[in-house]
């Protein structure tokens, strides 16, 4: 694999794997893989991946959280949301390792889907790490660092932004702003990444190196990537970081991302 995240035939390299997990975290991956398959069984579930950093082996023990996605036989439903969020409170519970779960429900028909192609489709390929069932991925296509791909992975930013404002703006706990702060961090680290990706030619979701990246085409936007990046990894509460990140750098980064890319397909 490249330097650039890349295999020696220039399509992005899947970045995950089991092995990487690091020691800490195995029985929380364990743990997982026992209930998924208990909770969901063969009937639902067609298969189980990880993602984030427990499988890129850069976990930081009682920060870091888990990341899961299911790709159920058919579309998700209320039950099978329930499901997943009492699998994550009982997973969360149980280790002190992880600080939150979260599950991403999709029907398989929804993620090797062409309108999820070059979204979903790419994310389960290069992004997650198989952990129970058929891999999905057979199924797909590689992928190289595209216009295309930048388009459709983050060129909806700008519907995150009334949410977002809704967020800060309601008389919210720390803990709740802290969360908040954490997703709003990571998702425009990685659209600052992908903005730049096809000039870049590469991929990488470590945040600091995607932030550096990005500086190198928007060095006057720099610091404020670089604070984006430092909030992912280290949530705040603080209403003057949570105010730069939301009304001044992701309007900015939204309508950057469209005048260079485009927007993004809709969906029903």
């Amino acid at each position: 694999m490249t330097a650039e995240g890349l295999d020696d035939d220039g399509f992005i390299a899947r970045e995950g794997s089991l092995s990487r997990v690091p020691e800490e975290f195995t029985p929380v991956v364990d743990a997982a893989r026992a209930l998924i398959a208990e909770t969901f069984g063969d009937d639902r579930l067609h298969s189980a991946y990880l993602y984030g950093s427990i499988p890129r082996g850069t976990a930081i023990p009682a920060v870091s959280d888990l990341d899961l996605l299911l790709a159920l036989h058919r579309e998700p439903t209320r039950a099978d949301r329930a499901d997943a969020d009492a699998l994550e409170a009982s997973l969360d519970a149980s280790f002190g390792q992880i600080d939150g779960v979260g599950v991403l429900l999709f029907g398989t028909g929804t993620l090797l889907s062409d309108l999820e192609r070059h979204d979903l489709g790419w994310f389960v390929a290069c992004l997650c790490t198989p952990l129970l069932g058929d891999d999905l991925a057979a199924a797909l296509p590689r992928y190289r660092p595209t216009p295309l791909l930048a388009r459709e992975t983050n060129g909806d930013l700008g519907l995150a932004l009334p949410r977002w404002r809704e967020q800060y703006a309601a008389d919210a706990t720390d803990a709740r702003r802290r969360r908040l702060s954490r997703a709003v961090a990571r998702r425009l680290v990685r659209s600052g990444l992908t903005l730049v990706m096809p000039r870049w030619g590469g991929w990488t979701s470590d945040l600091t190196r995607s932030a550096e990246v990005f500086a190198r085409y928007y060095p006057e936007r720099a610091a404020q990537m670089y604070l984006a990046a430092a909030t992912a990894r280290t949530p705040t509460a603080d209403p003057a970081v949570l105010g730069t990140l939301i009304d001044d750098l992701a309007p900015w980064l939204a309508a950057e991302y469209t005048a260079v890319h485009g927007h993004k397909t809709p969906r029903p």
